[in-house]
């Protein structure tokens, strides 16, 4: 399924069954979960209220996931946001997390860069399977939202990358810090 700008709607029924209004047809939150790996943007509405209920079922999809034992968030990170929601740090997380987020991706695309360039290990037998094995992964790991893996990538200027880089991560520490104090 191609990613569009327009979310996909996902109506909910009394019944709590999801109907998908593109396909017409019903739909799981495992369903829910593919569409968003694949990139797309996803909103749950209430059919009788037209409530927004999306918040509530990607929280869903996360619990089921943790349930699974497909950990992601330790328990350490589990009880900080639990404590955010009850000090001045509710503020900060979102744009914390947003960013953090944003860094990882950001991260996974240069490394996926410096594979793809040309290096002493191209000419090696095998390497553009190889090439090709690490694209994958990093796709599976991002849920396919790596800039450049499926359309243009960012015009950004080369030289700038590393700085950029220091100046998130002097962000991401300040912003741990004031956290840190704050929980104290």
């Amino acid at each position: 399924m191609a990613a569009t700008d327009k979310p996909l709607l996902i109506k909910r029924y009394a019944s709590r069954r999801l109907y998908n209004t593109e396909t017409s047809d019903y739909v799981t939150l495992e369903d829910i979960a593919a569409f968003i790996r694949e990139g797309r943007e996803v909103q749950i509405v209430d059919l009788k209220s037209g409530d927004d209920l999306t918040r509530q079922y990607l929280l869903q999809i996360i619990a089921e996931h943790e349930s699974r034992g497909e950990s992601v968030l330790g328990t350490d990170i589990l009880t900080d946001l639990v404590r955010s929601y009850t000090t001045q740090a509710a503020s900060v997380v979102p744009s914390f997390l947003q960013a953090s987020f944003e860094m990882l991706r950001e991260g996974q695309s240069k490394a996926m860069e410096n594979m793809t360039k040309a290096s002493p290990m191209s000419a090696m037998p095998g390497f553009d399977a190889m090439r090709a094995q690490q694209e994958a992964f990093f796709k599976a790991m991002t849920g396919g939202m790596m800039p450049g893996s499926s359309g243009p990538a960012k015009e950004e200027a080369a030289e700038d990358d590393d700085g950029d880089l220091d100046d998130i991560k002097a962000q991401l520490k300040a912003m741990q810090d004031k956290l840190n104090k704050m929980g104290k």
